[in-house]
């Protein structure tokens, strides 16, 4: 067996484990999906409503599915319904605004990304996928990947009907200076052995960015991503530091915007917090470091901030247990707690959040453990789940697609057991999930 082929199937393993018994059906290429045709209507009884929009939950509402899209939402009729969830809970497709579906959980050694083919990825895609499908997310931002345009051939792939997944919007590769928090360089591997196409998009200087941002679009990005400041947990440095300069990140904004799509900018430190802001970014990840003045250029300039919250927890237990550096440990305990208080400042300020949950540092499927800390942290169960919905989906600059159940916007509906809004951890649990009136489990 080659080396390529362990890799693959190193990952394959570690990706199959999270798929536990109540999603396993994901886990299978021949998945229990319904035949339901787009040219069928779908009637869907629910016996508790949440749309995305409103504050206050229905009860007894009824919706209907006509090619794909929402036609009517109103209260219970005399019907036949289609799927009948008279006794759940039902809620708009969940949205996660920062995930790397491309790629696997915390690999500790990154160089495999070197040696995988674009079919190698594509099968560890699939898994991925169809786990963040079961899991409720029915529309995600894959904002970035080593193998940079990974993730365009997967949305081809789950429109065809070649396999379940969600909605994606893709960004291509990561802007990122060289050795940046984007550039796939390892210490002591030779920079002349690495493949060209995992560094598609390392440059230095605003013309060079420009070029970079430009191409990625012409290539088909939904969304750009700019690395402002690398990741926290690295050794030596300062957490945070700034990387792509305003004037860099200003020119990929400039032909972000003049292609009408959206630049994101992973910042953690307040330093490129706010030179992104400055230079046009309409969203922030992280957001880890904050401080008072760039949540109030965030407010001022209306731009969001996709925050992981439940990240910290995650690193913590699998890094104890598999022995990580102290130095790794500590940075993550320290910035964790305090990106924690700056998600309840910003939150306070009036700062927009849209839920993101780096899915990809961690397993897939883990996403919706973010909402209890989210809650736990300041917001409404209701404001929650409107950031993982209608706010999110006006961030991603497809609020008449998905985000709410109102006419006009797919079909795509969870449904759980039990209600969230008095218990946030009951989306957890998502026992059904239909994507454009198609129902997946």
């Amino acid at each position: 067996m080659g080396n390529i082929e362990l890799m693959v199937k190193k990952i394959m393993a570690r990706l199959l484990i999270f798929c536990a018994a109540p999603v396993l059906y994901a886990c299978d290429n021949e998945s229990k999906q319904n035949t339901n045709t787009h040219a069928d209507k779908i009637i869907v009884h629910c016996g508790l409503l949440i749309d995305g929009l409103s504050n206050q939950a229905k009860s007894d509402q009824t919706i209907t599915i006509l090619d794909g899209r929402i036609i009517d939402v109103a209260d219970n009729i005399k019907a036949n319904h289609t799927i009948d969830l008279s006794d759940l809970t039902c809620l708009p497709g969940l949205i996660d605004t920062h995930t790397h579906i491309t790629e696997g959980p915390n690999l500790a050694d990154l160089s495999v990304y070197y040696d995988l083919t674009l079919e190698e990825t594509m099968e560890v895609s699939r898994v991925n996928t169809a786990i963040t499908l079961a899991a409720g997310f029915t529309t995600v931002r894959n904002l970035g990947a080593y193998y940079g345009w990974a993730g365009k051939e997967l949305r081809h792939r789950i429109e065809r009907g070649d396999f379940p997944g969600p909605r994606i919007q893709t960004a291509g590769y990561y802007l990122t200076i060289p050795s940046g928090g984007g550039d796939l360089v390892i210490p002591g591997y030779p920079e002349e052995k690495i493949p060209a196409h995992v560094r598609l998009g390392v440059g230095r200087g605003a013309e060079d960015f420009a070029a970079k941002a430009k191409i990625a679009v012409d290539g088909g990005a939904d969304v750009l991503k700019a690395i402002a400041s690398g990741a926290v947990l690295a050794f030596g440095g300062v957490p945070g530091s700034p990387e792509m300069t305003q004037e860099e990140l200003s020119a990929a904004v400039e032909v972000a915007h003049a292609a009408n799509i959206k630049l994101t900018a992973h910042a953690h430190g307040a330093e490129s917090i706010k030179q992104a802001i400055l230079a046009g970014a309409d969203s922030i990840e992280h957001a880890s470091l904050a401080d008072d003045e760039a949540i109030t250029l965030a407010v001022e300039n209306r731009v969001a901030f996709s925050m992981d919250i439940y990240n910290g927890d995650y690193i913590s237990a699998v890094g104890e247990e598999e022995g990580w550096p102290e130095e790794f440990l500590r940075k993550n305990d320290e910035t964790t707690e305090a990106q924690r208080q700056t998600f309840t400042k910003a939150h306070a300020a009036g700062v927009p959040i849209i839920y993101g949950t780096d899915a990809g540092v961690y397993p897939h499927g883990h996403n919706a453990k973010q909402f209890r800390i989210m809650v736990e942290r300041g917001m409404t169960s209701m404001e929650a789940i409107k950031s993982a919905t209608s706010v999110a989906a006006d961030f991603i600059g497809w609020e008449d697609a998905v985000g709410a159940i109102e006419p006009g916007r797919y079909g795509d509906i969870i449904a759980v057991r039990g209600n969230p809004l008095e218990d946030i951890t009951i989306l957890e649990n998502v026992e059904v999930v239909i994507k454009g009136g198609k129902r997946f489990n």
